[in-house]
């Protein structure tokens, strides 16, 4: 479904109305229930947006916030539909503007007293108090999952399939390669970007060329990665949201991203008056509560020992902060 529109059919809006603890003084505090819009590029379905989706419908349905949405809304309209939901009189406004980063910064300048929290490839600018930035760090949960892939494959080829090349995106795969490592320092990957953030018959065929060239796990960065691998009878790592019921016999693990710390972060800061200029990506860390293991399903059990009491072990350490999953936003490379 096409949608320029700055609302759309699917909106939601609080049933009741409620009023929120005002902490705080200050041009973007708020004393009643916060009047919230998501901006998303992509459908809510897709996994990265259904996290921020997800969470916005949570705090919804406690009374801190009225949520609103666009969804499949193209880089070149993003800056209409953020001016669109800034007259409406929204308070905080959502999204990602990783392919609008320029004209999203210029209509936040334009609304000082409008609270934007964007999900960005790029740092927060102190000049612009109102526009914060947050991107999807899981590299914890990230690094955990390709320990379990590493000890599942057995050929030591694994395929991994993106997006595009971005920090976000590079540093997730190169946390899953340092897991997988850790079992078998010899594994070889092949990793290949699709050029979209939603087309899963291209991220189908490229995954069925990587099985073709002897890989035996796949590490599904993107929707249907996961399909390739169950047709052809091989093993997945899901990213971002849990799939393991969907396929049961495929996805061994999955990192989840929790964007619930986040928005809730945000939220608290405009109703206290204190929402400025920061970098949100924190929140994102196991440490606070973003990102985690799914359960492992179907595959409990059937995970080598080894691997499982190094998953334990590393996942105790990451929360106590004894040991630090390396980010690195380099592009990765084929092995």
């Amino acid at each position: 479904m096409s949608n320029t529109r700055a609302f759309n059919r699917r909106h939601f809006l609080a049933s009741t109305a409620a009023t929120a603890v005002l902490f705080g003084a200050g041009p973007l505090a708020a004393a009643e229930v916060l009047k919230v819009a998501g901006i998303y590029t992509v459908p809510v379905e897709q996994q990265w947006v259904s996290r921020i989706h997800k969470a916005a419908l949570a705090a919804q349905a406690r009374g801190d916030i009225e949520y609103t949405f666009s969804e499949n809304v193209s880089n070149t309209d993003y800056a209409r539909v953020m001016r669109e939901y800034a007259e409406a009189g929204n308070t905080l406004i959502i999204g990602e503007v990783f392919g609008a980063e320029q004209e999203a910064r210029e209509v936040a300048a334009d609304y000082s007293d409008v609270a934007f929290l964007m999900g960005s490839s790029f740092k927060e600018d102190a000049g612009l108090p109102n526009f914060a930035v947050f991107d999807n760090y899981i590299q914890d949960a990230s690094y955990l999952s390709g320990i379990i892939a590493g000890a599942m494959t057995k050929s030591g080829n694994i395929g991994m399939v993106g997006g595009f090349p971005i920090p976000e995106v590079n540093r997730l795969m190169h946390a899953f390669m340092a897991g997988a490592r850790e079992m078998n320092p010899d594994i070889k990957f092949q990793v290949s970007f699709i050029g979209s953030w939603f087309d899963p018959p291209k991220a189908k065929e490229t995954a069925f060329a990587m099985i073709e060239n002897g890989a035996d796990v796949l590490y599904a960065e993107r929707f249907g990665v996961s399909d390739a691998a169950k047709e052809k009878g091989i093993l997945a790592i899901g990213n971002v949201i849990d799939t393991q019921a969907d396929y049961p016999d495929t996805v061994v693990a999955s990192a989840i991203w929790n964007f619930e710390p986040t928005l809730d972060a945000a939220i608290a800061a405009v109703q206290a008056g204190a929402f400025t200029a920061a970098d949100y990506g924190m929140y994102s860390f196991m440490n606070k509560g973003g990102t985690e293991l799914a359960p492992l399903g179907t595959f409990e059990g059937k995970i080598p020992a080894a691997a499982m009491e190094l998953v334990t072990s590393r996942e105790a350490e990451i929360k106590s902060g004894a040991f630090a999953v390396a980010i690195d936003d380099s592009e990765p490379a084929s092995s």
